[in-house]
């Protein structure tokens, strides 16, 4: 992508900003509008504190002139796969039953990884109701250039437009391909569009986000948000489009702390099916090993483990039965794993820890014709976007998780 002069970029998105203001005042029947679009960039990994440490004039343009929250919290376990799918569907990752990005469906007897086309591609994994599916049944036309969820038939519905996952896309040409869609005949047009970069997080996960590459990078990805805020200036209904860009969880270095062997205290014989990995783990143990895996692990410094059903009720987490029957979490910055750990484990960056942990929380801006001007935001949770998105939108939402009162103040 071509360099952009940072005074033409404050130029075109003073503009954007001033046709946005004359459409604030616009009112809509009930049901869903016509007359508005939705873009919702998500960049994985983007910790809360990122765009604090260095230049990035885009995302403080969106903050000055639109909404930006203090953070935003994830759902439990901190992973890409089960917040995504929250984002989506309003509901924990409990109810949805992406329970995290790789894990065993008893109901189904089959496993779900993310990296396997065909476990991604099986509707019967999905529940809940992605805003997209709740778009196409009530008549909008919706588009997703990546997101967990989009390349699988959900209550048999797909999005209008959608792209098998490919890391090589450059991220220029995904705004370029979102500009094509919403220049499309209005007839063909989606008005709901979910798009996804995958970065920070690798190189949050290489590096470490305390790193200069992190930096770097976050002001590389600003760039691309003053490309997108270019690109949606040149669009003939830019007064017509709000515009989120997020993410998924945070990042946290993990060589802070200490290192738990999980070997020391069991066997790992004594496991019939583990899933998830450091720091949180799903297992579910061999016939009468439950208690005793329970007993020994719940003296050991640093380590949490649950069963089924008695973790703490803030996690919103551990009834589903794709949770198995022991959940097992290291303490903020610990790591666990089997064996002496290696250099190459214990270094550069991770997520999945407790939701709660402020390393693991993540960013919210918008701007555009929906949104308030200059409102700093309360924290809240992913899983209030679905009600935001259905209440911008005009659609009839159905059942979440998420809280509409917890979001609406930073609508108009």
């Amino acid at each position: 992508m071509k360099q952009i002069p940072l005074s033409k970029i404050v130029v075109i998105v003073v503009a954007f900003f001033t046709l946005i203001s004359l459409s604030a005042c616009k009112t809509h029947d009930e049901g869903p509008r016509e007359d508005i679009y939705l873009i919702m960039l998500s960049m994985d990994g983007f910790r809360w504190d990122y765009a604090d440490r260095v230049p990035t004039p885009n995302l403080d343009f969106i903050a000055q002139h639109g909404v930006k929250a203090e953070y935003v919290i994830p759902a439990f376990p901190s992973n890409t796969f089960p917040n995504h799918y929250t984002m989506a569907t309003g509901l924990y990752p409990d109810n949805h039953g992406i329970v995290n990005n790789n894990f065993y469906c008893p109901d189904m007897d089959m496993t779900y990884r993310m990296r396997d086309r065909e476990s991604v591609e099986n509707g019967a994994f999905y529940g809940g109701e992605p805003i997209w599916v709740t778009a196409e049944k009530q008549g909008m036309t919706s588009a997703s250039y990546f997101w967990v969820g989009s390349e699988a038939a959900v209550k048999g519905i797909q999005p209008t437009y959608w792209k098998v996952y490919n890391t090589t896309d450059p991220f220029a040409a995904r705004i370029d391909t979102v500009a094509y869609w919403l220049q499309l005949p209005v007839e063909e047009r989606p008005q709901l569009i979910t798009f996804y970069f995958n970065e920070p997080d690798g190189q949050g996960h290489r590096t470490g986000p305390d790193s200069r590459e992190i930096d770097e990078l976050v002001m590389e990805l600003d760039q691309l948000v003053g490309y997108l805020l270019e690109t949606i200036r040149s669009l003939p209904m830019a007064d017509q489009i709000n515009l989120i860009v997020t993410s998924d969880h945070g990042m946290t270095e993990r060589r802070t702390k200490g290192y738990i062997d999980l070997s020391q205290y069991i066997d790992r014989d004594w496991i019939d099916i583990a899933f998830g990995g450091n720091p949180t783990m799903m297992w579910r143990p061999a016939p009468g090993m439950t208690d005793s895996i329970y007993n020994i692990l719940k003296e050991v410094d640093h380590l949490n483990i649950w069963k089924t059903g008695e973790l703490p009720e803030r996690l919103n987490f551990g009834h589903n039965p794709r949770t198995l029957d022991l959940v097992v979490m290291a303490d903020d910055n610990w790591n666990i794993g089997w064996g002496e750990r290696t250099e190459s484990f214990y270094s550069g960056g991770g997520h999945g820890w407790d939701n709660a942990f402020k390393d693991m929380h993540t960013i919210f801006y918008a701007i555009g014709p929906d949104f308030k001007q200059g409102h700093l935001h309360s924290a809240f949770e992913l899983v209030d976007l679905y009600p935001l998105i259905a209440k911008i939108m005009g659609l009839d939402p159905a059942p979440v998780d998420g809280k509409l009162e917890r979001v609406s103040g930073m609508l108009r």
